[in-house]
């Protein structure tokens, strides 16, 4: 996991809808950069329903969420039209980001061990810089912690 303090590493990938999005476009704003392992599991929609439901909240505040995960545009757009999520989900089939913020991980899945992302959020603020990190959070307290964060 990256230390707080430290500079978000910059990156390009695109969006649900194959818009290309980088984190140097959200300068002057915070930013809730959000992992997680796979579209349309169990856990992963709790959290994208969770921040879902909190989003009024968060653009009130001023932030904007970016799920990140490692599957397809076309899966984005699923799993965003199913769930009705009203941000930005960022397809990263090539571990960019993933590998820059330090979320890829080795897991045990059923006994086995194999490589995978790691849950993981972080909260980036105005100037580019973390200013917040959660490991392995809990999907579903997850949006009502970094509302929590943003005050």
């Amino acid at each position: 996991m990256l230390e707080i303090g430290t500079k978000a590493p910059g990156f390009t990938l695109p969006d649900q809808d194959g818009n290309m999005h980088s984190l140097q476009d959200y300068r002057g704003t915070k930013v809730i950069l959000y992992f997680y392992p796979k579209d349309s599991t169990a856990g992963c929609t709790a959290q994208a329903c969770g921040f879902r439901d909190l989003y009024p909240q968060f653009t009130e505040k001023g932030a904007v969420i970016l799920g990140v995960s490692k599957d397809s545009v076309k899966s984005h757009k699923k799993f965003e039209e199913k769930n009705g999520l009203p941000f930005t989900l960022l397809s990263d089939t090539e571990l960019d980001a993933i590998r820059k913020y330090d979320v890829w991980k080795e897991k045990n899945m059923y006994g086995k061990k194999v490589m995978g992302v790691l849950r993981t959020t972080y909260l980036i603020d105005e100037e580019g810089f973390i200013s917040r990190a959660f490991a392995k959070v809990k999907a579903s307290d997850n949006p009502a912690q970094m509302l929590e964060q943003l005050g």
